[in-house]
This record gives structure tokens, sequence and C-alpha cells, in this order.
């Protein structure tokens, strides 16, 4: 079904799809209403036969059960119409966060990092819910309200009761206008500076629970306390403020109300013992004047949470009118990688808002079905090269290609779906551990699954535990050592067998054992297939059919491990390095 809610601007699109919808469960409200409002008329009319004392027990019958009628009739529509309009929000609170987390897939890594998760969750809970009870409970008060006023002040107009009385009476609710026009701005502005101390304070309190085991690892929950604090002292002083606004604008609505009853007492008590007015028509209009000071307080209510729902809506607006920095050409195409090599020319690249290149004049071809190997100091550019073949990241036109295609003519979708990348810290998401190797395509068969296992050398692990491969591993899979999640995201690498396979460091978590067995498995799976290998420790690509060398940006060396260790540089320094820590390591 196509989503009522592609637009930017939700709120417009959800209630011109359902707006039929709204119309009916008004009217349903509005009748019932109008129905309400001949209340006070039945029971004047009651009373002034009561005081003439004609009033048969027949009479008494029909008075109670037209009010019994008014009672039920009003109850069901009433019932039907809240229905109708809280079931509306609701799915209005569904499909906009739907819509939120698609628009969320759709944006880049520039974009994450200067948000945090918890400002980006802010807006699907804190935000979406403002919203929702505002479209809820605004139509569900205002069309209650709104309809009672007008339906007493019709019903008031129509009966026998002096129309001076009427004007007078309600002379005080004609201040309300202005009230609202004051206040209406001031609520919002006040309001907005709450939704963005609660989106600071989600961030906040995300990053708090996300590094709990350093935090006491480090014995500074003290610290962790206050700054924590004074994200919580920000929202309190911001909720105040508006709290001190919202009150004394909830105030003055029923204040206005409560000054027209007590108009309406005093003048129509004055009128009705100079007998200028009936006793019904006295009780009649007290009753009318009763029933408008709840509705006003409704639409105090009304006003209050629209004025804040305004400011959550436009954060979501803002949100969703963000373009993602990385997005398929307007001619993109699917691009085939099963036999494609990879060619780099005079690639040179800096992250947004950095002047300092991360990358300088690099050129590397990697022809089809052959291994290249990536070594260097840390920060000296390996993930950026890894995140600009991905798009991650764009790089200048004309300098990433594969297949003969630069990289950013091609669909998103046919580029990402044929390259395997494991990273190094190889992120688990909190299910089984099948569903997190056959991550790809949930429905892999579980020998594909197992297979993935065994090269990737966490088989045997798995199943020592109680459940195998359904053993539901914790938040980011704590469950399992370091190691493990690395082995466990390597196999997820494997299994989709895609024709190029990146290897981002995806080994520094094991032993030296375990990943000679994982390399020489990449060697035998990976035959006639691309691969890239990034590591720190040579014995991890040492056996690629070409070693580039990267150092602050720059390929400063490139060749095989053989010829690489003949020439005098940095790779034979790092060989020399690692090579000694080894003997040391064994004691020789």
């Amino acid at each position: 079904m196509k989503s009522p809610l592609n637009s930017p601007h939700l709120l417009t699109s959800y209630l011109k799809r359902y707006w039929y919808l709204y119309v009916v469960a008004i009217m349903f409200i509005t009748i019932a209403n109008i129905t309400q409002s001949y209340f006070p008329k039945v029971l004047g009319d009651f009373t002034d036969h009561l005081q003439q004392r004609n009033i048969t027990e027949s009479a008494i019958v029909r008075y109670s059960l037209l009010l019994l009628f008014i009672g039920v009739f009003y109850g069901v529509l009433f019932g039907f119409g809240q229905y109708m309009v809280m079931r509306l929000g609701r799915q209005f609170e569904f499909f906009t966060r739907r819509r939120l987390f698609r628009h969320f897939t759709t944006l880049s890594e520039n974009y994450y990092s200067k948000h945090g998760v918890g400002e980006l969750l802010s807006y699907v809970m804190n935000d979406v819910t403002s919203v929702r009870e505002s479209i809820s409970q605004g139509i569900n008060h205002t069309t209650n309200a709104v309809i009672l006023i007008i339906s007493v002040i019709v019903m008031m107009s129509i009966s026998s009761i002096p129309f001076y009385l009427i004007l007078i009476s309600i002379a005080p609710l004609l201040a309300i206008p202005w009230v609202v026009v004051f206040f209406g701005p001031r609520i919002r502005n006040r309001s907005k500076k709450v939704q963005e101390a609660l989106a600071k304070m989600t961030e906040s309190a995300e990053e708090q629970f996300g590094g709990i085991r350093v935090t006491k690892k480090f014995a500074v929950e003290e610290i962790m306390r206050n700054r924590f604090g004074q994200t919580v002292d920000r929202i309190r002083d911001n909720q105040l403020q508006l709290v001190r606004i919202s009150s004394l604008f909830q105030a003055l609505l029923p204040f206005l109300g409560a000054l027209s009853l007590i108009v309406t007492i005093v003048l129509g008590g004055y009128l009705t013992i100079r007998q200028h007015i009936t006793l019904g028509n006295f009780v009649s209009l007290t009753l009318y004047l009763r029933m408008i000071v709840n509705p006003l307080q409704q639409i105090g209510n009304v006003i209050n949470t629209m004025q804040r729902s305004r400011a959550s809506l436009e954060r979501i607006n803002n949100l969703l009118a963000v373009k993602p920095d990385i997005r398929d050409a307007e001619q993109a195409k699917p691009l085939d990688l099963s036999s494609a090599g990879i060619r780099i020319r005079n690639l040179t690249f800096s992250y947004p808002d950095s002047n300092k290149e991360a990358l300088r004049d690099i050129n590397i071809d990697v022809p089809p079905g052959k291994t290249l190997g990536i070594i260097g100091k840390t920060g000296s550019g390996k993930t950026t090269l890894v995140k600009l073949l991905l798009r991650i990241y764009d790089p200048p036109e004309g300098t990433v290609l594969i297949g003969g295609q630069d990289i950013r003519e091609v669909t998103l979708e046919s580029l990402r779906s044929q390259i395997a990348y494991v990273p190094q810290d190889g992120f688990l998401f909190s299910t089984t551990i099948r569903d997190n190797i056959a991550f790809y395509n949930r429905a892999s068969e579980m020998s594909a699954v197992e297979t993935a296992a065994k090269q990737a050398q966490i088989y045997d692990n798995v199943i020592e535990f109680p459940d195998q491969f359904e053993t539901k591993l914790g938040e980011r899979g704590i469950t399992l050592s370091g190691g493990q999640r690395q082995r466990t995201s390597l196999a997820r690498g494997f299994i989709k067998n895609a024709p190029i396979l990146i290897l981002d460091d995806s080994v520094s978590a094991v032993d030296a054992v375990t990943e000679t067995k994982i390399i020489e498995n990449v060697r035998l799976v990976r035959k006639d297939k691309t691969t890239i290998i990034i590591a720190h420790r040579i014995s991890a690509l040492k056996h690629a059919d070409e070693i580039i060398v990267l150092d602050e940006g720059r390929i400063v060396q490139r060749g095989t491990h053989q010829q690489l260790l003949a020439e005098d540089g940095l790779y034979a320094s790092l060989y020399s390095i690692q090579e000694e820590g080894t003997r040391y390591a064994e004691g020789k």
C-alpha cells in the first residue's frame, strides 16, 4: 500500500488522505453535542411546569425519558466519534514512525556523525507522540467545545431568554481571542526549547547506558551522574518556564467562563426576583453558561497542546526535508560486479567540513578475481578508501571505477548488494546467532549458515551453547567475547558470497593460530573472486597478489610480500617489528 506520508509535510498529507473519516467522526461528535444542548431547555421547561404546579405523573415520566434519551444518544454518538479520531491518531503515529525510520535509512554517515542516536530517538518517541496527541485530543476537544458552545448560544437565542441578558452574560468570553493570540506563540517557542532539551537528554542517556561498563570499571559513576544531571536540570528549567505560561493561559479561560457564570447568576437572579424572566429561564441560562465553562477549559488545553505539538511537527518536517548526501544519480543504472575489476585513478579526498586531505593521489588496479592487501599506520586512510568504494562518502567524479563504470553512476543497491564488507568492530544485533550470520538473507539454509560459521572458525564455539545457533545475543552481541563477535561478523560476510569481499581489519581480535586458519579459508573460498584485505598484521595479507602501503593518505609502497620485504621502507619496518614481537612472545 502506498504510504500516505510520502510528502515531507506529514500532517497535511495525512489529513488529506483520511479527511472523509475525520468528517464522519466530527459529524458524530457534532450531532452528539447538538443533542446535549437540549438538556438545559428540557430541564428549564420542567422547572416552569413544576413552579406552576401543573405537572403530572405522565409529564414527569415524559421529561425523564427525554433526558434519558438525550444522555444515551449523546454517549453513543460521542463515543463512536471519539473512537474514530483516536484510532486515526494512533494510525498517524504508526505511519510516521515507519516514515521516519525509512528516512533514517537513506541518510548518509555524514549526517549520523553530527547527530547522536538519542537525538534521533527523540524524534521517533517524543515528537511523534506530541503530534499524535494534538490531532487526537485536538480534534475531539475542539469539535466538542466549539459545537457545544455554538449549540448553547443558538439554543439561548431561540429561547424566551432576553437577548440583552444573553449578550451581557457572554461578554467576558469575548476576551478569549485576545488571550489566545497573546499566549499562543510564547507557548510554542517554549515548547520547542523543551523538545530540544528532551532530545539532548535522550542522547545523553543513550551514551551513558552504552558506556555503563566503562563507567563502572573506572569508578566514575559520580561524574556520569553529574553529567546526566546537567541535561535533566536543563529540561527542568525549560519545563518550568513552559508550565508557568501554560498554567496561566489554562487558568484564564475557565476564569472568563466563571466570570460569565457569576454575571449570569447575579443579573439573572435579580431579573428572576423582579419576575422579568421565569425561574425556568434562569435555570436554563445558568445551565447553558455552566455547560460553556468546561468546553472553554478544553479549548485552553487544546491550544496549549497544539502549540507544543506545532514545535514537534516543525522539528519532524525539518528532519524529513533533509536530503541524503549520497543518493542515486538520475541516470543511475544497476551494475553486475561478478567479473568486474576495480580501478582507482588520481583519487584525492577530504571529509566534509575538513580541510585536511584524508587520501591524496591514489592509483590502484585490482583485476577481477585478485586479492589486494592494504596496510598502514592508524589514520593512514585505509578505512576511508573502503568507505569510498562503498559510497558511504562520494568520491570525486571519475576517480573510482568498477567494471569500467564510475560508481557514482551506478545504483547504490546494485553496488552495495554485491560487496560483502566486514568491519573491525563486528556489530551484532540483539537476535539469534543464526539471524546475525544470515543477516543479508534470512531465508538462508541452515547448512549455509553452518558452512559460513566453519569458514570463520566460530562453529565450534557456537555448538557449545545450549541453544547453539538459536542462542539469543544481548545488546550489540554482548553475550559473545570480542573475538567471537568478530568471527560471527566474518561469517556474515562469507555467507553473502559476494563478487567483492572487503575485510577491514576483521581478524584483529583473534589469536595467530585462528587467524591463519581464517586466512587460509579466505584463500580457498575466495578463489577467482575479488578480495580486499585491510590489516595491521602482515600475516593476514602477505598472500595477496598486490599489497599497498598507505602513510598519511598516500601510497608509499606497493608490490608483493617478497618485493616489499626486499625494499627498505615502512613495510619491512612493520614486518621486522611484528616478527620481533612474535619471537619474544614465543620465548625465542
